[in-house]
């Protein structure tokens, strides 16, 4: 079965020799070294270093996922996605912790760790052990990416899913291997401009679509069970499909889910686009400009969403039929798995003529002439595969021609993530455990080589876990609530509390990394909140048990992080580094910052909220929506905008970088603040911008 007519496939095909060629002609400047391989030389605008940002959160597999969500719930599907999809740490990098990071000058996280904790062999451990969860963290979204593209492939070519993602794996992993962070971005550039062109076309198709909120809504609740579909309000209680009955208590899923992400946005920011900023003020406008170009992602998802439910209700009118054909393929099939449901189900599709014909002919029977279109929603539990919407709605409802370009655009969206966080963990490796430990004098050319040889082992890692996944759904909930809650204190703590040290990090790391690990092999039923609940606990007792128990972090390295990063919270010890006005306008900024986060979190809900509620014409929801909004833009612009622009790149930093003998933040120059000695000023100088540089060891 073809799905796209040749139109579609050659704009396909023209998309992805374009990439290629643009990342061959990126090669030379990216392997020019490591700072431009991995941070584009630190010389990139906010405004392409905000496009890269929202690529890497506007992924393929996360479209197909929310959109589900969207499909089963309407606009509340929003509250359930406050455990990753609405990326409400954007809030926390958008006003304090990107800036912080950019102070530090590093490359990496892992390697901000030296910074923050002083040379040492637990630092090195800590930082060695930070690279090490950073490369497995993202081979298992790799994984969950792989996953969602198999899904999504399988509609569209007539091959079977994992050799197409195969295919479009090796095409973007020869692209980020040879173009670096440079290319990535400048390709971030053009797959931006497609996909809001995307989102624009969808959302005006489903808005065309919807004669009222009313009939929608007595549509929804056919196809669905869910009588509220066009209500945006969270309800105690939600009817949901097999499989997904852990979310009907929405008001309490999503509470958990914002504790989760208020608890992780504390100690975000350390990402290569906050590394390689150029000042504060360009920080914080990156952040805005993602959060912006994220909201068209929403109208996109729900627009799918919408066509979705006119699509099954065309097709499916009885729900017994979507039963009788799953029975008879676990009738023919009893083995199969649901991992390898739709696996099966895609080669029935393309390869009929391998199967039993009376399986086929009982399969056109009850679907009708059509049989091979409407196979792919049907789910393994025998109700419609929510996960198969987004695809469904690509092959049957929309035109030649435009379908090519949607399809380009999705796969422009998994490009962009999958390339973003395979040259992230690529940089931990290569900077953090391959130079650091392993080959601490390799040359330029051998750090590059490691580079492309990690990139392949990430991209051929994931590609093996995200075979072997049940859905989606089960990836994400997993990694978001169980594998990466159980990192959350070591980030968080080491940013707000001056005790917490090396071994602190070293115990919350692996405390609760491992309970992840032992929990999704030995105890996978749990459900996501007690998986929440169990990894953070123990995050934090590991950390504040390893830091009180063993010798605090030494006063000149923690003297000179906190004058550079100026920090909030519990750090007493460290108050008499700021006097006078230096002080004042520290406090000051601080407590702008604190005060922003809420009206930041307000608006950034409400602004993915609102195109929602226009598309399914729910304009009574939108204009109770609107001056929530409206309040949350008004606190940013006084407590957020305008502070940062008269600091613009702070004026704490041009006051001080004109003392002699005082380094700037992440300069690596200079008697470092608060080193009272030549020996505290040396060992505080490691922590600036070339923090990774050993004495003795020659710079790239």
């Amino acid at each position: 079965m073809h799905a796209l007519a040749p139109l579609d496939y050659s704009i396909i095909i023209g998309y992805l020799c374009l990439s290629l060629v643009m990342g061959v002609l990126m090669t030379r400047r990216a392997s020019s070294s490591l700072d431009n391989y991995f941070l584009g030389g630190r010389s990139l605008p906010w405004y392409l270093l905000g496009v890269a940002g929202m690529a890497n959160w506007f992924d393929l597999t996360g479209t197909m996922l929310i959109t589900s969500f969207l499909y089963m719930l309407g606009p509340r599907g929003l509250f359930i996605e406050f455990r990753g999809g609405a990326v409400l740490i954007l809030a926390f990098m958008l006003v304090y912790t990107g800036k912080w990071h950019r102070r530090s000058g590093c490359m990496t996280g892992a390697e901000w760790t030296i910074y923050r904790f002083g040379e040492s062999r637990v630092s090195e451990a800590v930082r060695l052990l930070g690279a090490a969860v950073s490369v497995i963290t993202s081979v298992m979204m790799l994984a969950y990416l792989i996953r969602g593209a198999t899904l999504f492939l399988g509609m569209f070519f007539p091959f079977p899913p994992l050799y197409t993602t195969l295919v479009l794996l090796i095409v973007t992993t020869l692209y980020t291997m040879s173009s670096g962070f440079f290319g990535v971005v400048l390709t971030d550039l053009v797959q931006g401009v497609v996909v809001m062109t995307s989102c624009v076309v969808i959302g005006l198709i489903a808005w065309h679509l919807v004669p009222d909120s009313a009939s929608l809504a007595a549509t929804a609740a056919h196809v669905t069970g869910n009588p509220d579909w066009v209500n945006s309000r969270p309800a105690w209680f939600t009817p949901m499909p097999p499989g997904y009955e852990a979310y009907s208590p929405i008001i309490l899923i999503a509470s958990f889910y914002l504790m989760r992400h208020f608890l992780g946005g504390l100690g975000t920011g350390g990402e290569a686009r906050y590394f390689g900023a150029r000042s504060d003020r360009d920080c914080g406008l990156q952040s805005l400009q993602q959060a912006v170009m994220t909201m068209f992602r929403w109208p996109l998802m729900i627009g799918f969403a919408v066509m979705g439910i006119y699509l099954v209700n065309s097709q499916y009118q009885d729900p017994a039929v979507v039963r009788s054909v799953a029975a008879e393929i676990h009738a023919a099939f009893p083995a199969t798995e649901p991992a390898h449901w739709h696996d099966l189900t895609s080669d029935i599709i393309n390869s009929p003529g391998r199967y039993p014909a009376a399986l086929i002919a009982h399969l056109q029977g009850l679907l009708g002439a059509h049989w091979q279109s409407k196979l792919p929603l049907v789910g393994f539990h025998g109700t419609i595969n929510p996960e198969q919407i987004l695809p469904a709605v690509l092959l049957n409802m929309v035109p030649t021609g435009l379908k090519g370009l949607i399809v380009v655009a999705m796969f422009a969206a998994m490009m962009s993530c999958k390339n973003g966080l395979v040259n992230g963990s690529s940089a931990y490796f290569v900077k953090d455990v391959y130079q650091n430990f392993l080959r601490p004098h390799a040359r330029n050319r051998e750090l590059i080589y490691a580079s492309y040889a990690s990139t392949l082992a990430i991209v051929v890692a994931g590609f093996y876990f995200g075979v072997a996944a049940t859905s989606i759904n089960n990836i994400w909930g997993w990694f978001i609530m169980s594998l990466t809650a159980g990192q959350l204190a070591p980030g968080m703590l080491r940013l707000y509390w001056w005790r917490c040290n090396a071994w602190g990090c070293v115990g919350g790391t692996v405390l609760g990394g491992v309970g992840a690990i032992v929990q999704r092999a030995f105890f996978p039923q749990f459900s996501e909140i007690h998986q929440f609940i169990l990894m953070t606990a123990l995050s934090f007792a590991g950390t504040i048990a390893g830091s009180l128990l063993s010798e605090p972090t030494p006063m000149p390295v923690l003297r000179h992080f906190y004058r550079t990063t100026r920090p909030f919270g519990w750090w007493s010890p460290l108050r008499d580094v700021f006097k006078g006005e230096e002080k004042a306008i520290v406090d000051r900024e601080n407590h702008m910052d604190m005060i922003a986060v809420p009206f930041a979190l307000l608006w950034q809900v409400t602004l993915f909220l609102l195109p929602m509620q226009l598309v399914i014409k729910s304009y009574d929801s939108f204009l109770e929506t609107l001056p929530l909004f409206i309040a949350g833009g008004v606190g940013m612009y006084f407590f957020w905008w305008r502070p940062l622009m008269k600091r613009g790149g702070s004026p704490l930093d041009t006051a001080r970088s004109a003392e002699p003998g005082v380094a700037e933040p992440g300069n690596g120059a200079g008697v470092a603040p608060g080193a009272e000695t030549a020996e505290d000023a040396t060992r505080s100088q490691s922590a600036g911008r070339n923090c990774s540089l050993r004495r003795g060891r020659k710079p790239l």
